[in-house]
């Protein structure tokens, strides 16, 4: 075989595979979930002047005795506990029962015999009747514990927070991300806040690896899915 034309068959073969690659994210992508980004942040530096005047006290070096170490700053930390459980439900029942009947006699008319209309008659019936039933139940129970960093201090002291969280065990990671808005009046001693009392709440939990391909539709059977809905 020519070299060129080898060479040829060969950048074709990988440029289809590259598509197909390419076509299975696509077909199997996971929605995606608008988690703040980014998921840390380091605070900004904080210039303070060296005064060295022999005194016991040192503007540089100052802790205050009885310091809240709640997160107040950008680059804090603070612990979120997770704990969302969500249940809807909804039923719906709908019956439409329609009929209607209709008879028609001629007896008489002027000028014409009465025996001529001894099967002059018409009759008509109709039906129609429709039943439709509906229902749709929900559940949602998520638990769970991520430390955040404060990444923005809004104008009213309200804190945009965001975390992130990955463990990996042999082939598969499992990704814990999470952002929100936190009051620093709801922040409970010993720096943790619920979720419940975070605004905005965006959380993804998702794996990879083999654990999460195995749960994915295959790219193939997504594909007859997708042209033939039926």
């Amino acid at each position: 075989m020519n070299p060129l034309a080898w060479i040829a068959i060969r950048c074709v073969t990988l440029t289809a595979s590259a598509l197909t690659l390419a076509g299975c994210q696509v077909l199997n992508a996971p929605p995606p979930v608008d988690v703040a980004l980014p998921t840390s942040v380091r605070p900004p530096p904080q210039v303070v002047p060296v005064i060295s005047n022999g005194a016991i006290f040192q503007a540089d070096r100052y802790r205050p005795l009885f310091e809240d170490h709640r997160a107040r700053l950008i680059g804090d930390t603070l612990t979120v506990q997770i704990v969302e459980k969500v249940n809807a439900s909804q039923k719906s029942n709908s019956k439409i029962d329609k009929t209607g009947e209709v008879a028609a006699n001629v007896t008489a008319l002027p000028f014409i015999s009465s025996n001529s209309f001894g099967r002059a008659s018409a009759t008509g019936t109709s039906t129609n009747t429709y039943e439709g039933k509906g229902s749709t139940d929900t559940s949602n129970d998520f638990n769970g514990t991520i430390t955040a960093t404060v990444t923005d201090v809004l104008a009213n002291g309200h804190l945009l927070i965001a975390g992130e969280k990955q463990i990996g065990v042999n082939h598969n990671v499992n990704v814990l991300r999470f952002s929100g808005q936190v009051d620093p009046r709801s922040i409970q001693p010993g720096n943790i806040v619920a979720s419940a009392q975070v605004a905005n709440v965006r959380i993804e939990h998702r794996g990879r690896g083999a654990q999460a391909e195995a749960q994915g539709i295959g790219w193939l059977a997504r594909f007859f899915l997708n042209v033939l809905p039926l």
